[in-house]
């Protein structure tokens, strides 16, 4: 079946109407090669790294996860449709198809998945796009241009959604509102990690944003709203309604003087767990009687930066920190989150790429430092009594552009 879907694409891709409308296809090819010098917290095989794993001791009080790792993976290897077509509602129409092969969960890895689907109608000054692509906190013009596939997470907001964005400019000015759900990316719960919690609040997650650009360079704020309900019964099997609102916060700017480049970003804000960032949120109080849960964010601020000198050859270097600031109200139950026992992370990673042709060769040293805790339930949860344990990645990667 996915040879077919392969094949129907080439043919429709190999279509030309009038005007030049219809479908071109590039992407990439590349292989990644990757040391690691101890486990890691990490999705398909090591591929898309987090942090390093917490201590894990044997029966000698040995740690378990100080074993090194290496991999040899070609599984971003990416194909991308881009559609042109006739004007529609006085616009100028466009869409864009892109997969690849990095799979939806480690038993599909090599699987061939949608990355962005989506319709775009543009105005003189208005822009509406429907359909699959970054989350509103992932800035497309600003984010790190990092070997690693992870693409700076869980210091970047990192993950894809289904939504509807409107854009207005006036002159130097952009501003943007967008409503998404939840996909392959989602927030995490009693059962796990899943978009049901987003859908059974009965409203999508909201974004705005403001963005100032001149030239190549850029500079914009932006919040996000975020409604989740992580129950629908109780464990005492009485029906319960109650849910977790969360806003939170992103600054982010672009300085452009070829062949130099700075970018940066924070945010701050509680429940980030489904844009691959640490902390979630917690259940604060339990009724007895009926087992009705209320819920309380934890609190996170994560920043990044990073500095790009170059062209045919390229220096970057990348750096980021993440705080786990805890909750506004103490905590007597469940932690639902990810890595909500990690008071702080941090990274740092220089890269050279060298650029020839529709060639890259790339090298990543990325070392990566996180402080294991348990977290106080008397004091908000914040995590204490913490050690640090680090992970160094050595990564090599070919790529072939089309």
């Amino acid at each position: 079946m996915k040879k077919f879907l392969f094949a129907l694409l080439v043919i429709v891709g190999s279509i030309s109407f009038a005007q030049d409308f219809g479908i071109s296809f590039s992407g990439f090819v590349k292989t990644d090669i990757i040391y690691d010098s101890r486990q890691t917290v990490s999705l398909r095989e090591g591929h898309f790294l987090l942090y390093p794993a917490n201590e894990k001791m044997d029966l000698n009080n040995a740690d378990v996860n100080a074993a090194s790792n290496f991999n040899i993976l070609s599984i971003q290897t990416r194909l991308l449709g881009k559609i042109t077509g006739p004007d529609a509602f006085d616009a100028k129409t466009s869409g864009q198809i892109e997969a690849e092969f990095f799979g939806t969960s480690d038993a599909d890895i090599n699987g061939f998945r949608l990355r962005h689907a989506f319709v775009k109608f543009d105005w003189e000054k208005t822009s509406l796009l429907v359909g699959q692509t970054w989350h509103p906190m992932f800035i497309s013009e600003v984010f790190p241009g990092v070997v690693s596939f992870n693409t700076g997470a869980p210091f970047q907001p990192f993950s894809r959604n289904p939504q509807i964005r409107l854009s207005q400019t006036f002159d130097h000015i952009k501003m943007i509102i967008t409503a998404a759900s939840q996909r392959d990316f989602s927030s995490n719960g009693p059962d796990g990690f899943t978009s049901a919690y987003l859908r059974n609040s009965v409203l999508p997650n909201l974004n705005a944003q403001v963005q100032f650009s001149k030239g190549n360079n850029l500079i914009g704020v932006g919040l996000d709203f975020k409604k989740i309900t992580p129950r629908l019964v109780t464990t005492k099997n009485f029906i319960t309604k109650n849910s977790i609102s969360t806003l939170s916060f992103t600054g982010y700017f672009k300085f452009n003087a070829d062949p130099f480049i700075i970018k940066s970003q924070a945010v701050y804000g509680p429940n980030l767990s489904d844009l691959m960032m640490i902390g979630g949120y917690a259940v604060k109080a339990t009724n007895a009687a009926d087992g009705q849960e209320e819920y309380t964010g934890i609190k996170v601020l994560s920043t990044w930066a990073e500095v790009i000198y170059g062209k045919e050859i390229e220096f970057g270097l990348f750096g980021g920190y993440s705080k786990n600031l805890g909750a506004d109200e103490n905590i007597s139950g469940s932690y639902y989150g990810r890595a909500t026992n990690i008071d702080n992370l941090f990274r740092i990673s220089p890269r050279v790429q060298w650029n020839s042709g529709k060639s890259r060769i790339s090298t990543e040293l990325e070392y990566t430092s996180a402080a294991y805790g348990k977290n106080n339930n008397s004091n908000k949860g914040k995590v204490i009594d913490t050690k640090s344990v680090s992970n160094l990645r050595l990564l090599f990667a070919v790529y072939y552009f089309f």
